[in-house]
């Protein structure tokens, strides 16, 4: 019996990968771990319920989205471009990481986890987020239910909700733009 194999090329992290054979049907954990050595998604429940796994997924028409990539597999993302927990740092001119994002720092401030297996899922939440609200800002008064909403699917085993809430809080309050003003 042999294994099916199928290429795979896609946009990662700001870099093309590919083509890369591997088998039919892998998950893109998967894939990301054993092929690219990028173990930042974690396999958590392995059935797409904890979000550890979760990629983000870059549209055509600029928004952005979770894909969890347990239950995902690898051809889905196909010419796609993808971004791991590895792709959300500031980069320098060179495209090389310069810098924790503004959302990795606050979680680190705020203490925000304890055993860390889930950050990787809230990271890239919080990045969805942040840049959904920099096309449409919320009313101040909706922070509170945008973050718990976009966060809600996220589960963390040391409850480090509070402060992952905490943080993702005080980098909407604190960046320009984010909020309606006035509102």
């Amino acid at each position: 019996m042999s294994i099916v194999t199928k290429p795979i090329t896609l946009h990662l992290n700001g870099k093309t990968v590919g083509p890369v054979p591997v088998p039919e049907g892998i998950m893109m954990v998967d894939f990301l771990h054993e092929y690219l050595n990028l173990t930042g998604s974690r396999l958590g429940c392995g059935q797409g319920v904890c979000h550890a796994c979760v990629v983000i997924l870059d549209k055509p028409d600029g928004s952005s989205e979770e894909v969890r990539s347990c239950i995902t597999g690898a051809h889905y993302f196909e010419g796609k471009k993808v971004r791991t927990v590895e792709g959300i740092g500031q980069k320098n001119e060179k495209g090389e990481l310069a810098g924790m994002s503004a959302i990795q720092q606050k979680f680190l401030e705020h203490f925000s986890f304890q055993c860390g297996y889930c950050t990787p899922g809230f990271v890239n939440a919080a990045t969805v987020l942040l840049e959904r609200l920099k096309r449409e800002p919320v009313a101040r008064a909706d922070v509170e239910r945008t973050i718990s909403s976009a966060l809600e699917n996220h589960i963390c085993r040391c409850t480090g909700y509070v402060r992952y809430f905490e943080a993702v809080k005080d980098v909407v309050l604190g960046t320009p733009g984010l909020v309606k003003e006035g509102a």
